[in-house]
């Protein structure tokens, strides 16, 4: 099964990516109901270009910022998609030109949505922590830093669900369930049909939302081990700083419990990951497998014609 576990993914707008070692492909819903399948290969990333960081505890940050990467232009092109039949009458220069505006939305968006995550996740839970620690009389600098911890597990969780309730964005987690669904009955070594799909989970522990959620937990262990300074930016910029370390291990953890499904000690340690997938995961609708199941077929056709290579590492999909 070990070369399945290679094969990863995500939903972006109506529609799926996946990415196999080597390439990737978009599969998305055009508006008039028909698919559109976009296959690339994939750029060299940060972990080609220096393989000598391809090593536990190190790969982890590496790979993540290469899948926000591959993530973005995967967004950006399911993005023109959706917009493809205003600009299907204009001249061919005006819709580039829409499409380099759509592009850089996109990149505006992403830096806006971390600076937004950095308050909501970061800054938030330190400052309550500060308001609420002489009435809760909590003393400690190691009870302070898992305060802060707990408070952000429940504000990534309370934020999670409000977002769920949007339209679109629902939509988005049916096409994260799709894109389990096809991945899913892939590593099961079943035929990757509509039929074998529907009937596949759409819950996977190498997703992206088990990674986040083992990111807060660790985070808790690894600063309950530190001092807590005092200065508020410090202590932003202490947790900043010491999020590829704690990505780095996530990521192992993740890598690890993928290649070992069904071991009970894993399963156990994974559960809050799983559990929160139930939330950021919606049961698909058949088009919306048939979407995902296009994007993985596409993939999975163009690396079997591919030369052999040394395999990527990629990061958590889903």
């Amino acid at each position: 099964m070990s070369e399945y576990l290679q094969y990863g993914g995500q939903a972006v707008i109506e529609g799926v990516m996946m990415r196999g070692p080597r390439f990737f492909a978009v599969a998305c819903r055009r508006p008039d109901g028909s698919i559109c399948v976009r296959e690339e290969p994939v750029r060299s990333g940060a972990l080609a270009r220096a393989p000598f960081l391809n090593k536990p505890f190190v790969r982890g940050a590496l790979a993540l910022f290469d899948a926000m990467a591959l993530g973005m232009r995967a967004l950006s092109f399911s993005a023109q998609v959706q917009t493809e039949a205003e600009q299907g009458s204009e001249p061919s220069s005006e819709a580039g030109r829409k499409a380099s505006i759509s592009d850089i939305a996109i990149g505006v968006t992403m830096v806006i949505a971390f600076a937004f995550g950095m308050g909501l996740f970061v800054a938030l839970p330190t400052t309550l922590t500060q308001l609420v620690q002489g009435a809760l009389h909590i003393n400690s600098p190691f009870l302070r830093n898992v305060t802060d911890g707990v408070l952000r597990i429940a504000i990534f969780m309370a934020y999670i669900s409000l977002i769920s309730l949007m339209h679109n964005v629902r939509r988005v987690f049916q096409y994260h369930g799709a894109e389990h669904k096809a991945i899913n009955t892939l590593e099961e070594q079943r035929d990757v049909t509509l039929t074998e799909a529907l009937t596949s989970s759409r819950i996977h522990p190498r997703c992206g939302t088990s990674f986040i959620v083992v990111v807060l937990v660790v985070s808790i262990i690894v600063h309950s081990l530190l001092p807590r300074p005092e200065n508020a930016l410090v202590r932003v910029a202490l947790h900043l700083g010491l999020l590829p370390v704690i990505a780095g291990i996530a990521y192992e953890a993740i890598r690890f419990a993928g290649r070992r499904r069904g071991a009970s000690a894993l399963t156990v340690m994974m559960a809050p990951g799983l559990w929160t997938q139930q939330i950021t995961t919606r049961e698909p609708s058949p088009d919306q497998v048939e979407v995902a199941l296009a994007a993985l077929t596409a993939v999975m056709r163009m690396e079997t014609g591919a030369p052999s290579a040394a395999p990527a590492e990629a990061a958590p999909g889903g």
